[in-house]
């Protein structure tokens, strides 16, 4: 899983990071938007882009977001 989106989203789902991503692989979910893993090309285009600082390398998720790891890896059934 090459990125993923943390909690700052939840309530935001501000779309900037959908309009630069080159494959498409962000999707809406209910409360945030979530990346998909096995469509993410791990090009690092949505991060800068989040006007929240949602989004993060899966390796580099802090401390206090590590429960989006999974909720994102849950929303695309993995």
């Amino acid at each position: 899983m090459p990125y993923i989106i943390a909690e700052p989203c939840i309530g935001t789902k501000d779309a900037a990071c959908v309009a630069v991503c080159p494959v498409d692989c962000i999707y809406e979910g209910e409360d945030q938007y979530y990346i998909n893993p096995d469509e993410c090309i791990d090009c690092g285009a949505c991060e800068p882009e989040c006007p929240v600082e949602a989004i993060f390398a899966d390796d580099s998720v802090p401390d206090q977001f590590t429960s989006f790891v999974e909720k994102n890896r849950n929303f695309f059934g993995a």
